[in-house]
């Protein structure tokens, strides 16, 4: 089976509008097993956020941050962004079993082939801050 055809067509263009009009949406993806939960972003945030997280390293880090800035950047003339290939997230936890999300702080960014998600539901899983415990 051809990759395009195990791709959910309304997941695909939830991707198409994130990448096209900067469209974001909290969204649950079940990936192989794992729940996978975030915000949806353009390939070309995702590249650009990426990119600062590599600004204050050393020369090679340098480097890469300024080759992920020209990868955002080429994706705004990208020739066929109605095909995408990937799922951007930010603010992304991964659930796994009962376990606690890895990570569990930070601002993490997700990347995912759209081929490889089994299931979506729209909304973003967070943790209860109920600490009180009944008796």
């Amino acid at each position: 089976m051809s990759e395009s055809l195990k791709k959910d067509n309304i997941l695909s263009y939830f991707v198409i509008a994130s990448n096209k009009h900067d469209f974001n949406l909290d969204i649950s993806l079940l990936v192989n097993g794992a729940l996978v939960s975030g915000t949806l972003i353009s390939a070309q945030d995702y590249f650009q956020s990426l990119s600062k997280s590599f600004e204050d390293g050393n020369d090679i880090s340098k480097t890469v941050g300024e080759q992920l800035a020209k990868t955002s950047e080429s994706l705004a003339s990208q020739d066929n962004p109605d095909q995408p290939e990937y799922i951007h997230l930010k603010n992304s936890q991964i659930y796994f079993g009962g376990n606690k999300p890895t990570p569990s702080k930070g601002d993490i960014l997700w990347r995912g082939k759209l081929s490889e998600v089994d299931s979506f539901f729209l909304g973003k899983i967070t943790e209860s801050k109920n600490t009180s415990s009944s008796k």
